[in-house]
């Protein structure tokens, strides 16, 4: 390893607690072509047990700390080319720690246009502000004199060019422009203003007409909501200390950089032009440097809400393989109907009209009855858009006129992305027959079986579990939900022989078109009877096969531990642990009692160390076994379903749809998501909602407060249903849901980003989401 790649593992380590050595380990691994969680899964002794996440932020940290070396090596190239590198320049170079303290170096000696300052020199204003700079008791006035002629007419004109020149070399002064920023970064406070004449263009944001904070303390949503107010030009923004002791604070680092130890004619001269720089251009600087980084970490958290959101609706606990009624709400329209079977195979579909303008109540209803009773119905999946709780009541007075016996169960599904999914080039592939509306009903069904394998067909901006998440930048939003995607389907794994494409595509070491290919390959061949018959799909590859052959399963093949996780290179030490138990693999697999005796230890060879051991027996045990949690699903009250019907008291179930900084919501069947602010999570003080909810799970919420007029919900999750003020920490009681929260229509309009918009702490108004009391 070289020294540059030393001084990065070491970075790194420090970075996700780790050593330099496994660090190393992993960046040759990945380097070599290793997928994440292929090196997670099965190369644990290579990296000392370093997890999806550790190897994400590597990843991450080794492109940046990879782009600053060779941006490193750029500048001392150019430097030297230039012939004015010392060894002192060169160490401090080599010593700096970021991008930005890098470029702070560069910036006396990169390439620039003609400036004032470069005029003054040509004018052979530079020995004047030397002679300042010499001679403090010296009056500048009368120095200036003596450079006065043709091309610098007064010495007014002389003084401001001597002042160009001092303004410039302090602008490129790395150590002054470091100390600003540390400056800044503790003393600065984020001002918003509205612009006269926009109060009324720019209502949703008025909670940031007349705002200020500090900049270190202004959380992400916050910011996020200030800048989007900013670019929409309903307010302007101001980076800046204190207007009085903040301003003499800055102005006396840039006279301390200069050095002023009196109070000499010379010495005023240069305090004023310490003034007038931090006025004209260092405080400019500072604004956009501070700016930069606030927009920057402002997007890292809003992707890290999402990605995280995003995770536990993957994760979501599945309904399993059961036929099941999908039904897409709608009242002018109709209820679109589609029955899919336990693998998912649409088997029916129909238009239904119970309700007005055709109100065919009693044959929509013998409809629903006969696609129960024809295809052993056991779920029925409700989209929660448009005419939801309507459709789930004509749905259980249907299911009362069944005989007796198991009924199927009904659910409120979430139909985010429905419709991005119905009008998909990959739906009109998958049915190229079906209507379109249609076409949403069958993804309603099929999320419900199992939420993972359908809602990889939708592009994740799509699923509306982000935070201002058009506003970020996009290439890492992307980036970073793919990175979601991957690590989650290759948690669950995927069944080889029922995976679709666009499931197959997250794969470890597959993607799209390999993916294309192994289904080509199975509509060609028929199922699949084991992992090494993968090898005969056009494209598979010795490295293709080691990464994604772990990942996915094959039921009651040829081989009994293709239907796990271990992977087929650690097969022969599966067998003889199975050798050691003397009983047939078939007889051990999903039997702990029969591993009891085995102590991982014994199979310990050189190639498979203790961790591999010790997961191939939890395999043993549990083969294949699903990491997600059971099914369960909230219970709507009976007689709940307007906002009109709620009452501050009122104690109901709910799912929780989406999770912010400030809050989740939760959805209690009333086409309108409440609002369970962070202050009324817990009996205790929660700093971040994630400790306590995440999305997909069901709570018991007690309504708070009810805003019919403005729609907002405020819920609460204490034990004494947030009746307290303040609660822990002098948190205030949480508010209900501002408007902001609930732009995104319900049904079929808004369907893109969910019953919710996309933007469910958003643009349109997530500026308002602190019209909660602020914390």
């Amino acid at each position: 390893m070289d020294h540059t790649a030393a001084r990065i593992a070491r970075t790194i380590a420090t970075e996700i607690a780790a050593k330099p050595d496994q660090v190393a380990a992993a960046v040759e691994l990945l380097d070599g072509g290793a997928t994440v969680p292929f090196v997670a899964r099965y190369r644990k002794e290579v990296t000392g047990g370093l997890d999806d996440t550790q190897l994400r932020t590597l990843g991450e940290r080794l492109t940046y700390l990879r782009e600053m070396e060779a941006r490193r090596t750029s500048i001392l190239e150019s430097i030297k080319g230039q012939g004015k590198l010392t060894d002192a320049l060169a160490r401090s170079i080599t010593q700096a720690e970021t991008k930005a303290a890098l470029e702070d170096i560069y910036l006396p000696y990169r390439p620039k246009r003609r400036t004032k300052a470069m005029i003054a020199r040509e004018r052979g204003l530079e020995p004047l502000l030397r002679g300042i700079l010499d001679d403090r008791r010296a009056d500048p006035q009368a120095l200036a004199e003596g450079y006065t002629g043709d091309e610098v007419e007064t010495v007014k004109a002389a003084l401001e060019g001597a002042r160009d020149i001092l303004a410039e070399e302090l602008s490129e002064n790395a150590e002054l422009l470091g100390k600003l920023r540390d400056f800044m970064r503790r003393e600065a406070r984020i001002t918003a203003r509205v612009q006269p004449g926009k109060e009324e263009a720019g209502a949703k944001f008025s909670d940031y007409f007349d705002h200020s904070e500090r900049w270190a303390d202004i959380p992400a949503h916050r910011a996020l909501a200030i800048l989007r107010a900013s670019k929409e030009e309903i307010v302007t923004v101001a980076i800046a200390p204190e207007p009085e002791t903040g301003t003499e604070r800055a102005v006396g680092i840039v006279a301390q950089a200069i050095g002023i130890p009196g109070d000499g004619p010379g010495d005023r001269w240069l305090r004023e032009a310490a003034g007038w720089t931090w006025r004209v251009k260092l405080s400019l600087n500072m604004y956009v440097d501070l700016m930069t980084e606030l927009r920057r970490s402002a997007h890292q958290e809003a992707i890290r809400v999402f990605s995280r959101n995003l995770k536990d609706l993957l994760l979501a606990a599945p309904a399993g393989s059961k036929a099941t009624l999908g039904l897409d709400p709608g009242i002018r329209t109709g209820v679109k109907a589609a029955v899919v079977d336990a693998t998912g195979k649409l088997l029916e579909t129909a238009t239904l009209y119970p309700f007005p303008p055709k109100r065919d109540l009693r044959g929509s209803e013998e409809q629903v009855l006969r696609m129960i009773q024809r295809h052993g119905v056991e779920l029925i999946a409700i989209g929660n858009g448009t005419a939801s709780r309507e459709t789930e009541r004509f749905v259980a007075d249907a299911l009362k006129m069944l005989p007796e016996g198991p009924k199927p169960t009904k659910v409120v599904v979430s139909e985010a992305g429905a419709s991005v999914y119905s009008a998909s080039e990959l739906a009109a592939k998958e049915f190229p027959e079906l209507d379109v509306s249609l076409r949403g009903a069958v993804s309603i069904a099929r999320r419900l079986q199992d939420p993972l394998a359908e809602l990889v067909k939708i592009t994740p901006e799509s699923i509306g579990v982000g935070q201002y998440q058009h506003d970020v930048d996009q290439r890492l939003l992307a980036r970073a939900l793919e990175a979601v995607v991957e690590d989650a389907v290759n948690a669950v794994g995927v069944d080889l022989n029922t995976a679709s494409a666009p499931l197959l595509a997250h794969v470890a070491g597959l993607g799209p078109s390999l993916a294309q290919a192994i289904v080509a390959h199975r509509d060609t061949h028929g199922a699949f009877p084991s992992r090494k018959a993968l090898k005969k799909v056009t494209g598979i590859g010795p490295k293709a096969f080691e990464q994604s052959a772990g990942f996915l399963r094959i039921r009651e093949g040829d081989e009994p531990l293709d239907a796990s996780a271990v992977h087929p290179e650690a097969y022969d030490v599966a067998r003889r642990i199975v050798q050691a138990c003397g009983r047939d693999i078939r007889q051990i697999m999903g039997q702990p009692e029969a591993l009891k005796a085995v102590r991982a230890e014994q199979f310990v060879d050189a190639s498979f160390g203790l961790p591999t051991v010790k997961d191939i027996l939890s395999e043993l045990e549990k083969p294949g076994r699903d990491p997600r949690p059971s099914f369960r699903t909230a219970t709507f009250a009976e007689g709940v379903e307007d906002i009109k019907d709620l009452k501050p008291g009122m104690s109901l179930e709910g799912t929780v749809t989406n999770v912010a900084a400030f809050g989740a919501f939760v959805d209690i069947g009333v086409h309108q998501d409440g609002l369970v602010h962070v202050s009324q999570l817990a009996d205790r003080f929660v700093k971040d909602p994630h400790e306590v909810v995440k999305a997909g799970d069901v709570v018991r919420v007690r309504v708070t407060e009810v805003d019919v007029a403005r729609k907002r919900i405020g819920l609460s999750m204490r034990k004494d249903g947030g009746a307290r003020g303040a609660g822990e920490g002098g948190r205030d009681r949480a508010q209900p849901a501002p408007k902001a929260a609930r732009q995104g229509k319900p049904g079929k309009g808004g369907r893109g980003g969910g019953k919710q918009s996309a933007d469910q702490t958003g643009a349109l108004g997530a500026a308002l989401m602190d019209a909660m009391k602020k914390r």
